[in-house]
């Protein structure tokens, strides 16, 4: 249990006031309900702890969703000043731009519902997941370099979708400053054969079906029409390449630690100077994972397209899966804010956490401009999903940051002993879930009970007004790795 002192502020804020050594003092967003669960784990002090870090401006920032993470708290935010702040691999994750994607479709779950189980079969069987899984693409190293420069416009151009889908993925799904000289061998190896799959552990594939419409204008431009619509959510990063990036940065920052000139308060927040040479190349060897995990998504949409279409026997017009949009979940960024008065450019670190920008903001596509950017924020496999929209107090409160998910409450180890003797699959068919996985050890870990309820996490962020709901999605079909 966490010691940390927290002082109410106002009805979705809480502060942690700065002791000794603390920069700025750390804000978390929850409810008076949730805010006792918040405090059973580490991930208050981790709040406290990143307000220690060189550069750090503001305060340290959590969503309702946070949970314990390596050096960062998951469901973490944190920008640094581009001259005397750092960058931090734990401040983005072992899975560099994890990150989800929602697609809609012209079909109507009365459509589907009869060859529902043939749908999630034929996902299950042709999409690779879990822990190692290989796609059918092998590529050579100068291709996977391409794939590291040009992210998810390398999977267009090589047939995996249209430009259209780039145009409605963060970034255009490509982050500049990627350079694949910065990543090492063992990285370029894990990758070369991954692209194309879903992964393990918590990313998944989802069927939804519209269920709650709270803006119709706003839905209506993400292209959500009407109740019992159905829609696929995404849910992937950058594979075994990203997690060794991170692994491979953060042993060289622990190692060179002493070289920050400033004490930590735990090794696990290792980082370097945004503008030392150790924390370009970090940067650059990120922005190439980033890129990897965009290209990972492009492939894994376009694979459900054609499932979709061969499974129910239908073309692309009457099937008509168009991406809403694409978000990442774990990454640093260099962004412009309003601080102080004026706009200045800092490098936010947003760890489980979604960007979610205001109408009008130059980095949304002309479709949303006038409503605001898509934000997705899945739940557990048993529910389903929101789609929200950002906020002009996002932008100005909290670096245009948002939750990302329901946020676990129970490590695996912990899930997998409360599910003994327990058939997780038939339970999420009493749901009216189809659920298929690899093993049988990623559904005990992933029962619904190991996280928050994403009810309760989105009214947190919708009421504090970082961003607003547009829509709620149940799931219906899931395969997982």
């Amino acid at each position: 249990m966490s010691e940390i002192k927290i002082q109410r502020l106002d009805e979705y804020r809480w502060m942690i006031p700065p002791v000794e050594g603390m920069r700025v003092p750390g804000i978390i967003y929850s409810s008076e309900k949730m805010i006792g669960g918040i405090g059973s784990d580490e991930s208050p002090k981790q709040v406290a702890n990143v307000a220690y870090l060189p550069g750090i401006i503001k305060y340290s920032l959590a969503m309702p969703d946070m949970h314990w993470g390596y050096g960062f708290p998951i469901g973490g935010v944190a920008a640094f000043d581009l001259e005397e702040g750092i960058i931090s691999p734990g401040g983005v994750g072992y899975d560099i731009n994890c990150g989800v994607r929602i697609m809609t479709t012209t079909l109507q779950f009365d459509e589907i519902k009869n060859k529902l189980h043939d749908l999630v079969y034929s996902l299950f069987s042709n999409i690779p997941s879990g822990v190692g899984s290989k796609g059918t693409l092998k590529l050579s190293v100068n291709e996977e370099k391409k794939v590291l420069r040009e992210g998810a416009k390398w999977a267009v151009n090589n047939g995996y979708g249209s430009p259209d889908d780039l145009v409605a993925t963060e970034d255009g799904g490509k982050m500049e400053g990627a350079d694949p000289d910065c990543v090492s061998d063992r990285a370029l190896e894990r990758g070369k054969q991954q692209l194309g799959t879903l992964g393990s552990g918590n990313h998944f594939l989802e069927i939804e079906v519209v269920e709650e419409i709270f803006d119709k204008k706003v839905a209506a431009a993400f292209g959500l029409e009407s109740e019992g619509q159905v829609a696929v959510v995404i849910h992937s990063g950058s594979r075994g390449f990203g997690y060794q990036v991170c692994d491979d940065y953060l042993a060289k920052m622990v190692k060179n630690i002493n070289k920050l000139g400033v004490p930590l308060p735990d090794r696990q927040l290792a980082c370097a100077y945004i503008n030392s040479d150790e924390g370009r190349r970090y940067f650059a060897a990120m922005a190439c994972a980033a890129n990897y995990a965009w290209a990972n998504r492009q492939m894994l949409m376009h694979r459900t397209r054609d499932i979709f279409e061969k499974t129910l026997r239908m073309s692309p017009r009457e099937v008509g899966m168009n991406l809403i949009y694409d978000v990442s979940h774990n990454i640093a960024k260099i962004e412009e804010f309003p601080i102080d008065g004026k706009m200045r450019k800092v490098c936010v670190h947003r760890k489980g956490a979604t960007r979610a920008f205001p109408p009008g903001h130059p980095a949304l596509p002309d479709m949303y401009s006038k409503v605001g950017q898509p934000v997705i924020i899945p739940g557990d496999m048993g529910t389903g999903s929101y789609v929200l929209v950002g906020t002009e107090k996002a932008f100005s409160e909290t670096f245009g940051s948002t939750c990302h998910g329901a946020g676990r409450v129970m490590s695996r180890t912990r899930a997998k002993k409360a599910s003994r003797g327990r058939s997780i699959q038939k339970e999420m068919a009493d749901r009216d879930v189809i659920v298929m996985a690899t093993g049988r050890g990623t559904l005990q870990e992933e029962i619904p009970e190991a996280y928050k309820d994403v009810d309760a996490v989105v009214d947190v962020v919708h009421n504090a007004g970082l961003s607003r709901k547009i829509a709620k999605l149940r799931a219906v079909g899931c395969i997982k790795g």
